[in-house]
């Protein structure tokens, strides 16, 4: 496949690809362009020339839209789901249909966005890296899209890989066209992101709280769907609780996983403004998880207050000056903690040897 991978690791789940896997044909079948033909048309869908002479030159032929079938009970859906993932879904019935599997040509102007997309930010490089290996190769894989109204599609799978296209300067892009209920749609996105290219803790809580919210799914059938612990989705859920400032900082990357739940642990003690204010001092003090962790035992435990570092705001502001010089001088992280009595520790973090030399020639008082 020629697409570039994202960033922002998060634990492979190798089982969610056994439902994608049989979303695709075993040898993807490129479609250069919507066939202009009779002839053509049926070459594209057959892979069988007409007979010689047999048709006429006709406008390019895309596929009718085929209203989505939505299961009208959960036990239907889960049916619908299992064939999906052993790739014996139901056969289109309506009349000029795509057949199950095949790869036709759609224009990229017809497809509308997926309503269910998790992700909210796509790298600007990977994309143009993959569009240029579409320039140069194809789109390898094509996307998957189901039916919409007044004739257009609407994308399951896929967005980068059209965004991507269009950036490649692509006027459609090849398709295969699924009959498929919102929360079908709503899975098969999240476990190809899941897979594919690892959401962030945000989105991720926010694609589990979708299945919960929309489809009246539990955590532990969200699981189920998504190859996921239902401990591990009933801890990316509860960062919802977070004040939406918060997310936004976690959103944005300036937070990790493991700091939003600490800061958690915090909201029982805290306002949203505290706990704001907690995640700021994190951010510009370079916490490690573990300071941070420390800062809401100070919360939780006040009787230890005396043994631990003042609260920021205590601090004397000249401490904070000397803190940001050190800083500037050696070009490290430092970190000045000043205790009731007048005493207190400097910390200075350094990342390889030769950042400890300098230091420490600074420290002597060697040339």
């Amino acid at each position: 496949m020629s697409a570039v991978e994202e960033h922002k690791p998060v634990e492979k789940r190798r089982a969610l690809g056994r439902g994608l896997d049989s979303l695709l044909p075993s040898g993807p079948r490129m479609v250069p362009a919507a066939p202009t033909s009779a002839a053509g048309a049926a070459t594209a869908r057959t892979g069988m020339s007409e007979p010689h002479g047999a048709a006429a030159v006709r406008p390019p032929v895309i596929p009718a839209a085929v209203p989505e079938i939505v299961p009208p009970t959960s036990s239907a859906v889960t049916g619908e789901i299992a064939e999906i993932h052993a790739g014996r879904e139901k056969t289109p019935t309506r009349a000029g249909a795509p057949a199950p599997h095949e790869i036709v040509e759609i224009p990229l102007d017809l497809i509308d966005e997926n309503p269910y997309q998790t992700r909210r930010t796509f790298d600007a490089a990977a994309l143009n890296e993959l569009a240029e290996s579409i320039k140069a190769n194809g789109l390898a894989q094509p996307v998957v899209v189901r039916a919409g109204t007044n004739g257009r599609y609407v994308l399951v799978l896929g967005e980068r890989r059209c965004r991507a296209s269009k950036l490649a300067g692509k006027a459609s892009v090849p398709a295969i066209v699924r009959q498929l209920g919102n929360e079908q749609a709503a899975e098969m996105t999240i476990v190809e992101n899941l897979q594919r290219q690892d959401l962030n803790c945000l989105e991720q809580a926010q694609a589990f709280a979708r299945l919960s919210q929309e489809f009246n799914l539990t955590q532990e059938q969200i699981g189920k769907r998504t190859g996921t612990s239902r401990e591990s989705v009933a801890n990316y859920m509860r960062l919802l609780k977070l004040p939406k400032a918060v997310l936004d900082l976690v959103g944005e990357g300036k937070l990790g996983f493991s700091e939003a739940r600490v800061l958690l642990e915090a909201t029982p003690y805290l306002e949203p403004a505290g706990i704001e204010e907690m995640a700021q001092n994190a951010i510009r003090l370079d916490w490690t998880v573990k300071d941070l962790k420390a800062q809401v035992n100070l919360l939780q435990n006040p009787a230890r207050y005396e043994a631990q570092p003042k609260d920021e705001k205590a601090v004397d502001p000249n401490v904070r000056d000397a803190e940001r010089r050190l800083r500037e001088s050696l070009g490290m992280r430092v970190r000045v903690m000043a205790y009731q009595g007048n005493k207190g520790q400097i910390v200075i973090r350094y990342e390889s040897l030769a950042d400890f030399d300098r230091v420490l020639e600074r420290l002597a008082g060697d040339n």
